[in-house]
């Protein structure tokens, strides 16, 4: 049986196990990185040299990408409701819109050095199709959760 064949049974298996469990959101998310590595390893087609090269560099920069999103983000944007917004001095406002000017200027230049590092091991076109493979996978990971919502 050929990987191909398996990997999509691997990522409903994934995937059910993904909802068939409410435990923690560290869990969950580890869930949602396997579903999303067996998701594009079969659009990717990647060789085995490739895949050596290539899952360090993304997980690294995933890794990243979520620290800086996630844990940064969330702590300034938890300071923007109307609320908030309102209570906040001249002074406070202006320190936190550096503070996301900031954030937004590191997770620019991580994108850019994850970009020169993926052109080191993947062809032009392996990187466009993995930009619209993560696309894709997320499109199907908020529809899932949007099916699911709808049936709570």
């Amino acid at each position: 049986m050929k990987i191909k064949n398996i990997l999509p049974i691997i990522l409903f298996l994934v995937s059910f196990s993904f909802y068939a469990q409410n435990g923690r959101i560290d869990e969950k998310r580890e869930k949602v990185k396997a579903y999303k590595v067996s998701f594009l390893t079969t659009e990717l087609e990647l060789t085995p040299t490739e895949a050596e090269k290539f899952w360090p560099v993304y997980n690294a920069y995933d890794d990243k990408q979520f620290e800086l999103r996630h844990l940064k983000m969330k702590t300034y944007l938890s300071k923007l409701d109307n609320d908030n917004i309102n209570s906040l001095s001249e002074k406070e406002a202006a320190t936190l819109l550096s503070q996301i000017e900031s954030t937004d200027k590191e997770l620019y230049l991580l994108r850019e050095k994850y970009n020169t590092s993926l052109k080191k091991i993947l062809s032009a076109k392996k990187i466009l199709k993995l930009k619209k493979s993560e696309d894709d996978f997320n499109r199907k990971l908020l529809k899932q959760y949007r099916d699911k919502a709808g049936k709570d």
